[in-house]
């Protein structure tokens, strides 16, 4: 099938807006409700704030309503992956949120056969990456799933991967076994594990980093034969996996909620 070529904002200066350009003036809210975790922060021209961290499946509107108190928003932007809480952030804030879709405003294109299939927080990460980190780039978010986000030298999203997160392959073992513990992941003490617990940590770490890097070598042979991509790691295993995994520019924790307020600043004002 050929692509479809979705240009959202293609010239060079939105390609390169910052989250500093304070096109907002006020407060914005930024919502990254993922499968497990949903970030929430409060933003005021390129800074954003604290950010709050809310598991999702007891996430409530009254929870969003606390963190806004008595501050009259300039406008609320929000990614999701989990439909059924919308409705919960829509109830906090009221109309006119800003929902990241393939027909927002992000400073970057679309050319992927169909934009709609593409998740919210992918699009925020490709946003927050061309505007901080440049472009040709790959993002790795390690989340509930891991995902690899391409973006070309020209500035579009062209698609990307999707692997089992980490916590997902551990929790899996330990589910579908007898004798095999739920551990917690850190850094392995050594590539032979000499208790169970150890040989499961270092199945699980370093196995890991071995998925990455050869997913990582395969997208830039194929994506990139003439440039050099900026790799750029987000999500809540990003740490870990990068600490023993040198081919990572950059390490952004908030990388999404940063393509957020890219959004807010090309859509809100």
């Amino acid at each position: 099938m050929p692509s479809r070529q979705v240009t959202l904002e293609n010239s060079r200066a939105a390609r390169g807006v910052s989250a500093g350009s304070g096109a907002v003036s006020g407060d914005v809210l930024l919502v990254d409700i993922s499968n497990s975790f949903v970030k929430l922060a409060l933003a005021r021209g390129g800074r954003i704030g604290r950010v709050h961290r809310l598991p999702t499946k007891t996430l409530r509107a009254g929870q969003i309503r606390a963190l806004i108190g008595g501050r009259v928003l300039a406008g609320t932007v929000a990614a999701s992956v989990v439909p059924k809480k919308c409705r919960e952030v829509d109830a906090a804030c009221g109309p006119g949120v800003c929902w990241i879709g393939p027909h927002t405003h992000l400073g970057v294109g679309i050319d992927y056969p169909n934009p709609g299939k593409i998740g919210p927080d992918r699009l925020a990460n490709a946003a927050g990456c061309a505007a901080h980190y440049g472009v040709p780039a790959i993002v790795v978010d390690f989340g509930t799933a891991v995902t690899f986000d391409v973006i070309s030298p020209g500035g579009s999203y062209i698609g990307g991967v999707i692997a089992p997160g980490l916590n997902a392959m551990t929790e899996y073992l330990h589910d579908r076994t007898a004798l095999l513990p739920l551990i917690r992941l850190r850094e392995p003490v050594a590539a032979v594990g000499r208790t169970t617990e150890g040989a499961m940590l270092s199945g699980a770490v370093n196995g890991y980093r071995g998925l990455v890097a050869e997913i990582l070598r395969q997208v830039r042979r194929e994506a990139f034969p003439r440039h050099r991509p900026k790799v750029v790691a987000t999500g809540g295993d990003a740490r870990l996996i990068s600490a023993g995994l040198p081919v990572f520019d950059a390490v952004d924790p908030i990388l999404t909620l940063r393509g957020l307020l890219v959004a807010a600043h090309l859509n809100l004002g």
